[in-house]
């Protein structure tokens, strides 16, 4: 690689590009592509969105950079009293952050503050960074953590139930006595702050969480006094078709970590929580230089403003169920397709070999310049996270591009 730029990103594309508007993007060379990563699920709005354009443009213009130990600027509340509408009713006070890592570290800190208690659970599979807290606390995939250790201690990680069990009752169940026999044998229950939950498994290939396994790890939380922390960063802002995917899993959280989707893609975070346990927070023993940036605050503000308008999150839900519908039946085409799943604009293709599901990528962006992304753990599930702005037409461009490559890579 020429150039001073870190080579450490492993690339989906090498397309340089210049612009983008909606769901598509334009590289140097005046060539359209449609985009169905936006940007790993951040561009919920899609690309330059006008009315996020328009907030983020007028907000320059008035304060680029307002630090909260310095001065309070007029967009805090404005954001805190927004997300208080549309977050689960248990969420009621916000913490402003800059990334989905730092956001997540936040919110351990605050469990083991507020609990007293030094030791987390995660789920198998999960994923929630690449800190050195969030690597320990993530286990989609072990490139991630490789040459990076030893990691924090106090992490214990419990059974994730296996989606494509034929008996999910009785695989959710094992998977619950498995935490309780962890409970058993590495850490007894008094000592754990917080169990922290995506409400769909991210890079370990878009996996919905079940939500009778949610269930049974809030009712073990509510009699153990651990905190309920919901990692909403790919799922939340309407990619599942309701605000939070938490919301269709019938339990309130005590945290929800928001990143991604709500500023459109401007680098914003939040950690909404509970007020009381804001109150046990020490004063001054968490800060940040960037943290509530009025252009960040407006992008916010304006993406949520675009969420909310009457019929959009049908429409997602829509154009979801329109994209299901279309890769099941592609299941009929190659046997090699193994599972569809996903809710609303998270979805997930898994093919048989790790080479199938990029040979098929590959050719959407060669042949049809269709840009897909992969996922898992064994790096053989194609994810589809197009931005929320996503057209029926788009998703039939998209899906007979994914129908072409499927048919060319037999």
């Amino acid at each position: 690689m020429t150039g001073h730029i870190s080579n450490v990103w492993a690339k989906t594309t090498d397309l340089q590009v210049v612009s983008g508007h909606g769901c598509r993007v334009v590289d140097v060379d005046g060539v359209e592509y449609l985009d169905f990563t936006a940007g790993i699920a951040a561009a919920s709005t899609g690309h330059s969105h006008p009315k996020v354009v328009k907030a983020i443009s007028e907000q320059a213009a008035r304060f680029v950079h307002a630090q909260q130990n310095v001065y309070t600027h007029d967009l805090l509340e404005p954001l805190a009293d927004r997300l208080d509408e549309i977050t689960p009713a248990s969420i009621d006070t916000f913490f402003f952050a800059n990334t989905s890592d730092e956001v997540i570290e936040v919110a351990v800190k605050v469990a083991k503050q507020a609990t007293g208690r030094h030791s987390i659970v995660v789920l198998d599979g999960a994923f929630h960074g690449r800190t050195n807290l969030t690597m320990a606390m993530s286990t989609s995939r072990s490139i991630d953590r490789a040459g990076y250790g030893p990691f924090p201690s106090g992490i214990f990680v419990a059974p994730f139930p296996d989606p494509h069990t034929s008996d999910q009752e009785a695989e959710i169940s094992g998977a619950l006595r498995g935490l309780d026999r962890l409970f058993q044998t590495q850490v007894v229950p008094s000592e754990v702050a917080a169990i922290v939950v995506e409400p769909v498994i991210s890079e370990r290939g878009y996996i919905p969480t079940p939500s009778a396994f949610v269930s049974g790890l809030a009712e073990r939380c509510k009699e153990h006094g651990i905190l309920l922390i919901a990692d909403e960063t790919q799922s939340g802002f309407g990619r599942t078709g309701k605000m939070f995917a938490i919301e269709a899993l019938d339990v309130e959280p005590d945290m929800l970590c928001m990143a991604k989707g709500i500023a459109s893609g401007f680098p914003f975070a939040a950690l909404g929580m509970r007020r009381v346990l804001d109150e046990s927070w020490r004063k001054g023993s968490q800060g940040g230089s960037s943290n509530g940036n009025p252009i960040g605050c407006a992008a916010a503000l304006a993406t949520i403003d675009v969420l909310t308008e009457p019929g959009f999150l049908d429409n997602v839900h829509a154009r979801g169920n329109q994209l299901i519908d279309a890769l099941r039946e592609m299941q009929q085409l190659d046997a090699s397709l193994r599972y569809v799943r996903g809710r609303g604009l998270m979805v997930a293709t898994e093919f048989d070999t790790a080479d199938r599901a990029t040979a098929v990528v590959e050719h959407c962006l060669r042949e049809h310049r269709v840009i897909l992304m992969l996922a898992g753990t064994r790096n053989r599930t194609v994810r589809w996270m197009p931005p929320l702005v996503v057209t029926a037409s788009e998703v039939t461009e998209a899906v007979d591009a994914f129908a072409s490559a499927i048919r060319a890579t037999s």
